[in-house]
């Protein structure tokens, strides 16, 4: 199920397990992945998009394989807070994916994520190459991260 607001997608989720994190491109799926406890995303891979089902696939197998209870996708807003037509993409692929995974499914605003992805490369020193390699999945992190911390905030208010 499809949550647009994270109180919604929070109340969805059971108590532990691993989430993943999706910064959907047009070429290419970053995934992170958190631990159990939900407290530390980890970049995980980089997914080359061909159509959707084969992509639906590749990720119902990370699913499977590390025992996922909820995605969070980054949800590509203008840097002014309104929607554009890669928002329309973003949620038509959660929807499509919804009707064949059934997790809780809940976005986080990605503003800046490739952005501070990119920065922290730069500042670890890596070669252009890795970082082209690298960037999505990285960038996926920053998402989940940030959708992490706003859970456990969560957690601590109620």
């Amino acid at each position: 199920m499809i949550h647009d607001d994270i109180v919604d997608f929070a109340a969805a989720l059971p108590r532990i397990g691993a989430l993943l994190g999706l910064d959907l491109g047009t070429k290419t799926i970053g995934v992170a992945i958190c631990d159990g406890m939900r407290s530390v995303a980890s970049p995980l891979e980089t997914i080359r998009r061909t159509k959707f089902t084969a992509d639906a696939i590749a990720l119902e197998a990370i699913i499977a394989r590390r025992d996922v209870r909820g995605l969070i996708l980054g949800l590509p807003l203008n840097m002014d807070g309104s929607e554009g037509p890669r928002i329309q993409a973003t949620r038509a692929f959660a929807r499509n994916l919804a009707r064949r995974i059934d997790l809780p499914i809940g976005y986080w605003d990605e503003r800046l994520s490739t952005v501070a992805a990119e920065r922290a490369l730069l500042e670890a020193d890596t070669s252009r190459k890795r970082r082209a390699e690298v960037i999505d999945h990285v960038a996926a992190g920053y998402i989940l991260q940030g959708a992490l911390d706003r859970l456990r905030h969560l957690e601590r208010e109620s």
